[in-house]
């Protein structure tokens, strides 16, 4: 399947001038608001200044696979952090936004892959402790996040260009996750563990795409970026026809795994998106598609009503 996957990048990527430079698989941009931490008391503001970078060299610098990746094929990602609090030295809480997006072909849009806000962004660091990550071992919270998202991000883009073509990366993030979960017999640090009432961490996130439910979800995705954005300057309606398919198993699927974090974040990523894919369908479409989007994201009720003018 990898080999597949890089086959399709190959083809995907071919309008690009090819490079013989080989590079790492992300290319992630990193932002660090540490504003509400000024008038804490245990702000360290060199070590903060430190902190941007390290996280993005972490991202950007290791490799995460056996592909060769040329320059221009690097999967574009934000992780957006937020730190709201810091208790003690080299200790931080925050929240983080992570954005993966991959363009549509023959175009200069870029197409959202998942927009997920982890609410639990908290570990220690110190300036100058160096990061070291072995898939077999918990390293220390920053770290574990770090790889975790990292394996999200692959999957979501294999995803997008072959068939369940991030299975392999969903199995390291699960395995990433039991090690969390693991290190401490009293339960592990939030945003890990299944109990409670936060259902949109990454211990569900993870196990919402590893999943059989939600396999022909993911097999929807591949079809709506393959088969409907890829082509659709080709054929709309047959691309639109994509479209109309995935929401009617998004519905189905949403009975059977209510409450879905990949579900949620999946039109947190695709509602504008899916309103302006729509508008030119047939009235019946639209009609159908307002009642399917107006359920499952009830926060974008009015967006999706203009699909009803």
């Amino acid at each position: 399947m990898k080999g597949l996957k890089r086959v399709i990048r190959l083809i995907f990527f071919s309008c690009i001038p090819l490079f013989s430079v080989r590079s790492q698989e992300l290319n992630c941009v990193v932002t660090l608001n540490y504003n509400q931490l000024f008038t804490q008391q245990n702000t360290d503001n060199a070590s903060l200044n430190q902190l941007k970078n390290v996280i993005t060299d972490f991202m950007n610098a290791r490799r995460w696979t056996n592909d060769n990746f040329n320059p221009e094929e690097r999967i574009n990602c934000k992780l957006n952090i937020n730190l709201i609090r810091s208790p003690a030295q080299g200790v931080y809480e925050g929240t983080a936004q992570l954005i993966v997006s991959r363009p549509v072909y023959g175009t200069n849009y870029e197409t959202i892959l998942l927009n997920f806000i982890d609410r639990n962004f908290n570990f220690n660091y110190l300036p100058n402790n160096p990061m070291y990550y072995n898939e077999n071992t918990y390293s220390d919270e920053l770290t574990q996040m770090l790889a975790f998202y990292a394996y999200i991000i692959l999957a979501v883009d294999y995803d997008s260009f072959s068939k369940y073509g991030g299975n392999n990366f969903l199995q390291r993030a699960q395995q990433v996750t039991n090690l969390a979960l693991g290190v401490n017999p009293g339960g592990a640090p939030a945003g890990w563990y299944a109990t409670g009432n936060d259902r949109r961490n990454r211990f569900w996130l993870v196990d919402n795409l590893n999943n059989q439910l939600m396999l022909p979800v993911r097999e929807g995705v591949y079809n709506y970026h393959r088969l409907a954005l890829d082509t659709f300057n080709e054929n709309p309606t047959a691309a639109r026809t994509q479209v109309m398919n995935l929401l009617t198993t998004l519905q189905q699927t949403n009975r059977e795994l209510p409450g879905s974090v990949y579900i949620n974040s999946f039109f947190d990523a695709k509602g504008e998106e899916l309103n302006k894919i729509l508008m030119e369908a047939s009235k019946e479409d639209r009609q159908k598609a307002f009642a399917i989007l107006s359920q499952l994201d009830p926060s974008k009720t009015e967006l999706y009503r203009r699909l009803l003018r």
